[in-house]
């Protein structure tokens, strides 16, 4: 394999520095550095990051190849600086079964735009009634860690507990959709003012936050990992704040738009907003800022929902859950958390891709800029300002909310384990 050598890069935003890449690991990192025949990438300042991980992705593959398949999401994640996703189990058929976690991986293989984690489903069907093939989803060759119903919650406190104290067996861990489902039947939006005002059913943040208190506690009893997905209000920051004081092991992980955007843009009635758990109010965007920067939240996670373009396009009511964000999240998480000085790069390179990374237990991913490493690694023009254009997505759908909207910072460059997937904003 070629080597690459990065000149001039600010490596998590520090001094300029030189690195040197020999076939899939890094050689060098320092200054003056020299390597014959070596690619060479001016970096001109910009910003080196590790390879991006998303421990929450929806991919689609099998069952809905109109949204995403496997291929076109890992392109979009290339395109955002990611080096691995996580991919979400509500396909058709449900990711509840060895054969189908298998076969999402050997996709994601085949792919080479980044590798691919599929997560198992916790119950059959993701139906809540019964725990699914957990060990065999496990032992499989897509080696199993990560287990989750996203989309749906794990209501039933037994099936939870089950869940919880057969993970512990090798360390996985069940990554709750927080939603009681009771108190949200029939909801469009959050509950609030603004629900009110509109007439649209409310998804009140007690039916996310009770369910997250319950698990936490349950995480004690058992002694296990337990994962909140995409938490989104003031309250269930208290609720992880509290458990960690505790010693519960517990993370959280937090999206780009639940950073940035607010349940006051529901007013124009644009399904484009529409996302479970829903945009919710001012206060708890910036609680949720807070908790990602102290560190009660752990990771960003994007919740990349693709759907095609009648599934957005109707009526508020009829309109499909969901936001695609593997290439805008960096953007987000550099507009809310690096320019308002919440987070510096270093931090951001700890919550997009070491935490996620070691939560779901991503070999070769996460890992220090330095000699030695795999070489996964994402470089960001962090200077660039532009509008969102998602014609030029790689993703299939084109259900974003920032379309139009000005972000700044654009990833220029991704390699994974030495082989460039994106050049000069380019897919390779």
């Amino acid at each position: 394999m070629s080597k690459i050598l990065i000149r001039g890069a600010k490596v998590l935003g520090g001094e300029p520095q030189d690195v040197l890449i020999d076939g899939a690991t890094i050689a060098e990192v320092g200054t003056g550095l020299s390597a014959e025949g070596a690619e060479i990438v001016e970096a001109g300042g910009k910003v080196l990051l590790p390879g991006l991980v998303d421990l929450h992705t929806h991919l689609r593959e099998p069952g809905r190849e109109d949204s995403e398949t496997v291929l076109t999401g890992t392109r979009a994640a290339a395109s955002g600086g990611y080096t691995n996703v996580f991919a979400m189990a509500n396909t058709f058929p449900v990711a509840d079964t060895a054969g189908v976690v298998e076969q999402v991986w050997r996709l994601g293989q085949e792919s080479g735009y980044c590798d691919v984690q599929p997560i198992g489903a916790v119950t059959v069907g993701l139906e809540g009634a019964k725990l699914a093939e957990l060990g065999a989803m496990h032992e499989s060759a897509a080696g199993v860690t990560v287990f989750s119903d996203d989309g749906k919650c794990v209501h039933d406190a037994v099936i939870m507990r089950r869940a919880l104290e057969y993970v512990k067996a090798f360390n996985g861990v069940v990554a709750q959709h927080a939603q009681e489902p009771r108190l949200t039947e029939g909801a469009q939006m959050n509950e609030g003012v603004v629900s009110a005002e509109l007439g649209l059913g409310g998804w009140p943040a007690v039916a996310e936050e009770s369910v997250i208190a319950r698990d936490v506690l349950l995480a004690e009893h058992v002694g296990s990992r337990v994962h909140i997905c995409h938490l989104s209000t003031a309250g269930s920051v208290e609720i992880v704040r509290w458990a960690k004081s505790r010693g519960i092991d517990v993370t959280a992980e937090v999206t780009p738009h639940h950073l940035l955007l607010t349940d006051e843009l529901v007013r124009s009635y644009n399904p484009v907003y529409k996302v479970n758990p829903p945009l919710r109010t001012e206060r708890d965007v910036l609680a949720l800022r807070e908790a990602l920067a102290d560190g009660t939240i752990d990771i960003v996670a994007t919740d990349h929902a693709p759907h095609p373009h009648e599934d957005k396009d109707c009526e508020w009511a009829a309109a499909a859950m969901g936001m695609v964000g593997l290439e805008t999240a960096l953007s987000v998480v550099q507009e809310t958390m690096v320019e308002t000085g919440l987070l510096d790069w270093a931090g951001v390179a700890d919550r997009m891709s070491a935490k996620p990374a070691q939560i779901g237990q991503a070999t070769g991913h996460g890992r220090p800029v330095s000699a030695g490493e795999p070489a996964n690694l994402t470089l960001v023009d962090t200077e660039y300002r532009g509008q969102v254009d998602p014609a030029g997505f790689a993703s299939r759908s084109r259900n974003t909310p920032y379309e139009g909207r000005e972000l700044p910072g654009r990833v220029t460059h991704t390699w994974l384990r030495g082989k460039a997937t994106l050049v000069d904003g380019k897919l390779t």
